[in-house]
């Protein structure tokens, strides 16, 4: 079995996206890791190549910034990447720059993608999300998170990046069929102290809306405020030894205060049933889970 690991990436720098430890969270059970690094107004390549590992394969991409309706450009780099993946790799695993996988999860995924790798019907591999919030300290836990999403496909060109990169699907839209890993993606996108997230927030948009939109609707300020949020719970877990580093040095402050959040009934209701019960009503799965 061959495992080659893919990502993208633009401005790590000035964004402040935790792309090393991203790509070096998965790297010991990878044989090869491509990155398609964007054209960028800092170090971002630099920051690569910097990586101790004969494993890197750099991808020097341009980013089409008139895909702007839906982040449909985060897919099409995506998918330019990918495409670059040789045949000789079984799985491929894609990791987005502010995601990081645990060590303790390393040996299950390995296990998982060579239990079905003789599987046919198996096109993908899913994993369950942990989100972080405003601090290390905080988890997201309200609807507004995505559950599970896949990470691990097989390395056939008919499967495309979805939308905005967040899943996968067959060229024809046709869902995947996927397999729980039984492992956690750490996603730290909403962990970054407020200037740093304010600033990203204005760009990220930019991504998805024209520059009338993203000024009508994306508040100018200093600094993002973590306060407009619904539902988090205190993390009580470890987090990736690659973030012991940015774990100690978080210096920002949120207190985050449950008698603040505004929340209609019908969301309490449905957050109530899915905590008792597991079962998320409603929920949108963009693959097919099979038993």
């Amino acid at each position: 079995m061959k495992v080659a690991g893919f990502t993208i990436i633009r401005n790590a720098l000035k964004y402040d996206y935790p792309v090393v430890e991203a790509i070096t969270s998965i790297l010991p059970i990878c044989d090869a890791f491509y990155v398609g690094v964007g054209q960028s107004e800092d170090d971002t390549r630099k920051l690569i190549e910097k990586i101790n590992s004969d494993k890197i394969r750099i991808l020097d991409t341009l980013w089409d910034d008139t895909l702007r309706v839906g982040g449909l450009v985060l897919s099409n780099e995506t998918n330019k990447v990918f495409d670059a993946i040789p045949a000789e790799y079984d799985w491929c695993f894609y990791i987005q720059s502010d995601e990081c996988v645990h060590e303790q999860d390393l040996e299950t995924i390995k296990k998982s993608m060579l239990a079905n790798l003789k599987v046919k019907e198996v096109d993908g591999l899913l994993f369950e999300y942990k989100h972080f919030y405003g601090h290390y300290k905080y988890i997201g836990i309200g609807r507004r998170w995505y559950a599970n999403e896949i990470r691990i496909i097989r390395n056939n060109k008919k499967i495309r990046s979805y939308k905005d990169a967040q899943g996968f699907r067959f060229e024809n839209n046709q869902k995947l069929n996927v397999k729980k890993t039984g492992a956690s993606i750490y996603h730290y996108g909403w962990v970054k102290p407020p200037k740093a997230q304010q600033a990203k927030q204005e760009n990220f948009h930019k991504m998805w809306h024209d520059d009338a939109w993203v000024k009508n609707n994306i508040k100018a300020a200093e600094e993002f405020d973590y306060n407009n949020i619904d539902l988090l719970e205190e993390y009580k877990g470890t987090h990736p030894a690659v973030f012991k580093e940015r774990v100690t040095n978080a210096n920002w402050n949120f207190n985050y205060q449950p008698s603040l959040v505004k929340t209609n009934l019908k969301y309490k209701l449905l957050f109530f049933i899915e905590k008792l019960t597991g079962w998320r009503i409603g929920e949108n799965k963009n693959y097919k889970l099979l038993d």
